[in-house]
């Protein structure tokens, strides 16, 4: 057993206070987050059930996945109109212009802040 190995087995608990184990060993009956919402699953309020850990060779640093129980989670509520309409909303004002107040019909880039036609006639006038 590899001291890695060692550092991330924990099924009692004592050590992390979670019960803890290494990448892809987790037991059956448990889920990431992730995983819940492709079963159209959310933890619905409970706790951390588990986690896995996972260290880098290279760096050293910890990744950990926290777990929750598949019997106690909840289906996910579904979207009211009002939810879709607010996200239309937000879409929308990522895809306009500030500039040219225009549409663009893509999400607008956060490190340019304008569009690529107001960018590119930009562009002469800082050369």
């Amino acid at each position: 057993m590899s001291a890695a190995w060692g550092k991330c087995f924990d099924p009692s608990g004592a050590r992390y206070g979670v019960p803890t184990y290494p990448w892809r060993l987790a037991p059956d009956g448990l889920a990431t987050r992730r995983q819940l919402r492709t079963r159209g699953l959310r933890p619905g309020g409970q706790p951390i059930a588990a986690q896995v850990m996972r260290v880098n060779r290279r760096t050293g640093t910890v990744r950990v996945a926290y777990f929750y129980r598949l019997d106690l989670a909840k289906p996910v509520r579904p979207m009211t109109s009002r939810k879709w309409g607010a996200l239309a909303l937000a879409m929308l004002a990522r895809r306009t212009c500030p500039r040219c107040l225009l549409d663009v019909g893509y999400c607008i880039p956060r490190s340019h802040g304008i569009c690529g036609l107001c960018l590119a006639t930009e562009e002469p006038e800082r050369k």
